[in-house]
């Protein structure tokens, strides 16, 4: 990292893009303006239904990566560590915290296994049935772990007196059922557990706000709904205490692989044990990913223009127009309310054969797992239905 700084890493942290979070209210002249914003940032040249596996990158995101690297190739690397703060700072917006709390890195599986490594020996730990790998295999290869798996649908009754935590998806990754916020939270504070929530398949269509108090600690890659490029993944720690190096710290999760970025001041703590850890969750950043995250801050500014609530609503009627399309040719999907992922049990055998013909989904466990976001219309679905319609 040798190179000119202008502006100190330590000067940027948690004072980019502060202001509130744009709403956008429903009516025609928002819903053009939505329809404009969509079609001047996104350029699909297939029928992309495939947003529960990756997003589609917005123009200016795209342009931006390609002048970071182009800065980088011609020997006048740009301040990308001011895109990592613009970045912490809008997810912070998105999901209703301070910037403080937000932790920047790559992976959720990374911050699974720093809320697994907080647990001591012996602790329970409740989990939902087919959630994903990177959620709960941390918990699990600790091995000296009590994990407990359940049906989703039963996972806040299962609660009880000796769990000490539950890691759950917001929504599942293979069919998008969301699970019952309100009921799990309710059940963990009375039991005095804490809630891990993985909200990768949520963040971006699901307004999280009304939600965070009810969390400890939430981790989103953000390459999906986001539409930010791959690499980008936030984690949210509770408020931290005025001794940041307590043990109880952050909810007592430890900066196990906390480098030179985790530093209260990184560009002093390039070189031997660092002297004084980041103060905020900043401890538990990951060197990140400059070029993800030179894209990331405009993806992120994308959903704010457009906002978390009309995103959802355009989302939702999609997934229940496909729905009942389903219905009229013989098809029931996965039940998964309120969820714009719809997952089809036996009809994972058509993915290939769709993707020929332009259609992207997914095939998951047997499932055809159709997705819709923002940059997909009623003709996307319609040509679904269309095709599934074909024999």
């Amino acid at each position: 990292m040798d190179r000119a700084r202008p502006r100190r890493h330590s000067d940027l942290m948690e004072t980019s893009g502060q202001g509130p979070v744009q709403t956008v209210p429903t009516s025609a002249s928002t819903s053009a303006a939505f329809e404009a914003l969509v079609r001047t940032e996104f350029t699909a040249r297939t029928t992309y239904l495939n947003s529960a596996s990756t997003g589609l990158l917005p123009g200016r995101a795209v342009r931006a990566m390609h002048e970071a690297t182009l800065s980088v190739a011609e020997g006048r690397p740009a301040d990308m560590f001011a895109d990592v703060e613009a970045a912490r700072a809008a997810f912070a917006r998105l999901v209703g915290v301070a910037p403080s709390r937000v932790a920047v890195g790559a992976s959720v599986a990374v911050y699974s296994g720093l809320v697994a490594a907080s647990l001591p020996a012996g602790a329970e730990v409740l989990t939902a049935e087919g959630d994903f790998s990177s959620t709960v295999n941390p918990f699990h290869v600790r091995g000296d772990l009590k994990v407990r798996t359940v049906p989703l649908e039963r996972i806040a009754e299962s609660v009880r007196p000796g769990t000490a935590l539950v890691a759950v998806s917001a929504a599942q990754s293979a069919d998008g059922r969301i699970v019952d916020l309100p009921a799990l939270r309710a059940a963990t504070r009375g039991h005095g557990a804490r809630l891990y929530l993985d909200a990768s398949q949520a963040t971006g269509w699901l307004d999280l706000v009304e939600h965070i108090a009810d969390v400890d600690f939430l981790s989103s890659v953000a390459f999906k709904w986001l539409t930010c490029p791959r690499g980008v993944a936030f984690f949210v720690v509770p408020d931290g205490p005025e001794d940041p190096g307590a043990p109880a710290a952050f909810g007592g999760v430890p900066p196990l692989f906390a480098g030179w970025v985790a530093g209260e001041r990184p560009w002093d703590s390039c070189y031997g044990p660092i002297t004084e850890l980041a103060r905020s969750a900043r401890r538990f950043d990951e060197s990140p990913s400059l070029f993800a995250y030179a894209g990331a801050r405009h993806s992120l500014a994308v959903i704010e223009e457009l906002g978390v609530a009309a995103i959802r609503a355009h989302d939702l009627a999609l997934a229940d127009r496909f729905r009942a399309g389903l219905a009229a040719l013989g098809h029931e999907p996965v039940a998964a309310p309120g969820s714009p992922i719809v997952s089809v049990p036996g009809l994972g055998f058509r993915q290939a054969e769709l993707s020929a013909a332009g259609i992207e989904v997914s095939d998951r466990a047997g499932q055809l797992r159709a997705a819709f976001h923002l940059y997909n219309t009623e003709a996307d679905v319609d040509r679904l239905l269309e095709a599934l319609g074909e024999s």
